[in-house]
This record gives C-alpha cells, structure tokens and sequence, in this order.
C-alpha cells in the first residue's frame, strides 16, 4: 500500500516549499497569518537561516516560532525552561508553533502519602 500524499489547504509540500513566506502565510489560520505579516523577531530568522544551512543539532529558545515548509525534514531541539527536547519537523506539523511539541510541564502523578502527611499515619509501623 502506497503511503498518502500529505496535502496542507490542498497544496503538496513540493508546492509549498516554492512558495514564499507571505504566500503560505496565507494559507495559515488568522493568528499565525497576523504573526508573520507584523514580521519575524531577530531570533526567528537566525533559526530560519540555520535551517536552510541543514544545521542538525540546531537549538533555540524560539518556542513561538512557526513551522515553516522550509523547515520539513530537519531536526530541532526546542528548550522547555530546563533541557531541550529533540524534535523532528514533518509535514503534519506546518502551522503549528514549536513550543507545542516541546512540553514545558509534566504530568504530576501523585503516589501514596508519606509518614507524617496524615494524622492515621502516625499509627502504620515504618519498617
């Protein structure tokens, strides 16, 4: 079974790709379209202009950037306020900001409370 042509707003990434940053920003919802009509910080194009060098172990603190076509197939890593996550751009991705694919909060999970966190468990012998 043949794998599914990707299409974004019926366009295939080929298409996309030749097409300039204004151009496809059409194509984008409205906040990312008005993002990058007021233009792109200073860090966004160095993260733009090492992207098109094929800089593998890129790293940015640019969680508000949006994925661009230019930036299918390359290898990002993303800071979350403590390490950076190593993400890679795919197609699904386009439109979407960086920072969605680099979770800044974890999932508590609590377990059983510790001795002294309850008044019953002054009783329970510790071992």
């Amino acid at each position: 079974m043949a794998k599914k042509e990707f299409l974004f707003r019926g366009k295939t990434i080929t298409e996309l790709k030749l097409m300039s940053i204004s151009e496809f920003s059409e194509l984008l919802p409205a906040r990312q379209r008005r993002t990058i009509k007021r233009g792109m910080s200073d860090d966004h194009k160095k993260v733009l202009e090492k992207v098109k060098k094929v800089d593998n172990n890129l790293k940015t603190h640019a969680r508000d950037m949006i994925i661009l076509p230019s930036m299918v197939g390359s290898t990002i890593k993303i800071y979350n306020g403590k390490q950076y996550v190593q993400v890679v751009i795919q197609e699904e991705m386009l439109g979407h900001y960086l920072g969605e694919f680099s979770n800044s909060r974890s999932k508590v999970s609590h377990n059983a409370p510790g001795v002294g966190a309850t008044r019953s468990s002054a009783a329970i012998s510790v071992r």
